[in-house]
């Protein structure tokens, strides 16, 4: 259950007072300041992405620069280092906590690639810091800490984008506007996936090396021992390079790659927080020491009376499922891959839909060359001009693919399915009530629920029954139904 005493705050207040201090606080000067926390692999990936922007730079945009840097393994501290003399001409000071690059006032932004358990805290500090945060997915490794995120950052007014950088396709922008206008009719389900080939195991890619140690490596620092994140545990090279295998420090293909999709896929349907969520599968190939599963399938049902369908297995990448949306009209059905530059309309034969003007259609969409480069930029301009409504992927986003992705991974773990309540942030276990709500709507006739922002009224969302439902009902005193 949700600490209410920790992270149940009025909304309306704190995004009031984050739009009445955004422009107040804002860094106005001709640079941006940047400090790096964990600077691992996905750091350097992001370092190019910086090094692209600071090189497309018009007079306009404020000059990048990475000022500090904090990382756990000597190593990684000193190639960063190198990386960034190398982008800026200026070797970043090192910090090895990262409270102390917190603490510089010549900072005006932090960049935060660190494993998934130090995320929320990380994040926290930054905001309270007074900085801008780029924090990589998932936004954070609990529910309770996603709402612990989503309130500081509201706290806060500073600006904020969680690294899920399909968020800054425009695809998804088209998708919502014809989703909204009745496109699809009522939308009713979605589907994506994850499909992954490897010979060495998933997320066993990174190699392990012997200068891994407990000498170069401030392992107790790095479990999160004395901030309560992990208890103590033996050092442990795979463990450190592939902390997504274990569940105290990431979550598999779950947090890592359905965040992904489920990003995404609820930006292109303005859908947020589920109503129950149900995940299974199992280590069912990779018998490596890992504990997150190989093969896995979410479940998530929708309040607004849509259900959501991930699945995938670390291996049969040439088998895909395709990604779609669902609707009584049709659907909109889209590539695998995460820069398509089309998507289609297929729509659903008029003996159904009851409307002959339904035509196949393809709608062409603006292509990204680099996705990475795009969602960071859109960071820096956000910042820029001091708008946290600016980012592609902010915390709100980010923190209802979190509660998703979470439950589900709980399911998984604890066999049981799992309810949320978005108005009071409460996590229940499943019983009778959820199947019960939508028999009652049944037996009451009632009007279908949408997506948030419909505009098509009952269009595409009314069924026709035939001529002898109207037989249809209990015989009451032995007599038949009124007609």
């Amino acid at each position: 259950m949700t600490d209410r005493r920790l992270f149940l705050t009025s909304a309306a207040a704190l995004s009031a007072l984050s739009m009445s201090a955004v422009h107040a606080q804002t860094n106005r000067s001709d640079r941006l300041r940047l400090g790096l926390i964990g600077c691992g692999n996905r750091m350097r990936q992001l370092l190019k992405a910086i090094a692209k922007v600071r090189e497309a730079q018009s007079a306009d945009d404020a000059r990048i620069e990475i000022v500090a840097i904090s990382e756990l393994f000597d190593r990684f501290e000193r190639e960063t280092s190198d990386a960034v003399a190398e982008i800026t001409g200026t070797a970043p000071a090192p910090h090895h906590d990262y409270r102390e690059l917190l603490a510089r006032n010549d900072i005006d932004a932090v960049v935060i690639a660190s494993p998934d358990h130090w995320h929320a805290r990380q994040t926290i500090d930054a905001l309270k810091a007074g900085k801008h945060v780029y924090c990589e997915k998932p936004m954070t490794h609990t529910v309770d800490e996603a709402f612990a995120v989503l309130d500081a950052w509201r706290a806060s007014g500073r600006v904020m984008q969680v690294g899920v950088q399909t968020t800054s396709m425009p695809a998804w922008g088209r998708m919502r506007e014809l989703l909204d206008e009745g496109q699809v009719g009522k939308v009713l389900q979605f589907q994506t996936e994850y499909f992954r080939n490897s010979n060495t195991g998933q997320t066993r890619f990174h190699p392990l090396t012997e200068d891994m140690t407990p000498t170069t490596i401030d392992w107790r620092r790095w479990l999160g021992v004395d901030e309560g994140l992990n208890p103590e545990a033996p050092f442990d090279r795979a463990v450190f390079r592939h902390w997504r295998c274990y569940w105290n420090y990431g979550g598999g293909m779950l947090t890592d790659l359905f965040v992904h999709r489920l990003t995404a896929l609820l930006k292109a349907t303005g859908l947020r927080y589920p109503g129950r969520v149900v995940s299974g599968g199992g280590i069912f190939l990779e018998y490596d020491d890992r504990e997150t599963p190989d093969v896995a399938t979410v479940t998530i049902d929708f309040p607004e009376g849509v259900q959501g369908l991930i699945t995938a297995t670390m291996c049969a990448d040439a088998t895909r499922i395709p990604q779609l949306i669902r609707g009584h009209f049709g659907s909109l059905v889209f590539d695998n891959g995460e820069n398509f530059k089309t998507f289609e309309f297929v729509p659903e034969r008029p003996q159904v839909t009851r409307d002959s003007k339904l035509k196949p259609q393809s709608y062409e969409v603006a292509a990204t060359p680099d996705l990475v480069v795009a969602h960071i930029r859109n960071f820096f301009d956000a910042v820029r001009i001091g708008d946290p409504g600016r980012c592609n992927n902010p915390p709100e986003l980010g923190a209802a693919a979190v509660v998703a992705i979470q439950l589900a991974r709980r399911s998984y773990r604890e066999g049981k399915v799992f309810c949320f309540d978005a108005s009071t942030r409460t996590v229940s276990e499943g019983n009778a009530a959820w199947a019960a709500h939508w028999e009652a709507m049944s037996k009451a006739h009632a009007k279908p629920k949408h997506i948030p922002g419909w505009k098509a009224g009952s269009y595409g969302s009314e069924i026709y029954p035939p001529e002898y439902m109207k037989l249809a009902g209990p015989w009451i005193g032995g007599q038949p139904p009124r007609t």
